[in-house]
């Protein structure tokens, strides 16, 4: 099945009170920044909110290259079901590979980048950006919240 695909399938719906919570259970998971302050981190989440998987590095990119790996090596793509996380902007790359991934959601607390709102929306990705607080945008893909 093509990645496309593969998310248009997924039917999986978030609750924007769920997302809220992520980037405080993302902190939580983040032993080296705990004690540093300098590493970026990607955390996999259920539709529930519960943790996957947390991976930290100093550049974002890094941090989602290593939770998606652990996932082809413990045979888990495509990753239905699960918002990716990112400390940082969401870039055209990172939503490249949410999608190949078969993530239906990634969320950044940062920026998207117009490109990379450009790739969700043709893909079928829910991308949310600025999730701070109860605050957020969301800029593809608002039919996977639940209102």
């Amino acid at each position: 099945m093509l990645p496309h695909a593969a998310l248009s399938a997924d039917e999986t719906r978030f609750s924007p009170a769920v997302l809220a919570s992520l980037p405080g259970r993302l902190r939580s998971a983040q032993r080296v920044f705990s004690r540093t302050g300098g590493l970026h981190a990607a955390g996999l989440f259920t539709a529930a909110g519960e943790v996957v998987a947390v991976r930290e590095d100093v550049g974002r990119h890094n941090a989602v290259d290593k939770i998606v790996g652990w996932a082809l090596l413990d045979g888990r793509l495509p990753l239905a079901g699960c918002a990716l996380l990112v400390s940082g902007r969401a870039s055209f790359e990172l939503v490249q590979k949410a999608v190949l991934a078969g993530i239906p959601l990634l969320a950044a607390v940062s920026a998207p980048s117009s490109l990379a709102v450009s790739l969700a929306e043709e893909a079928g990705l829910t991308l949310v950006g600025f999730l701070r607080g109860q605050s957020m945008n969301v800029y593809a893909g608002a039919h996977r919240l639940v209102a």
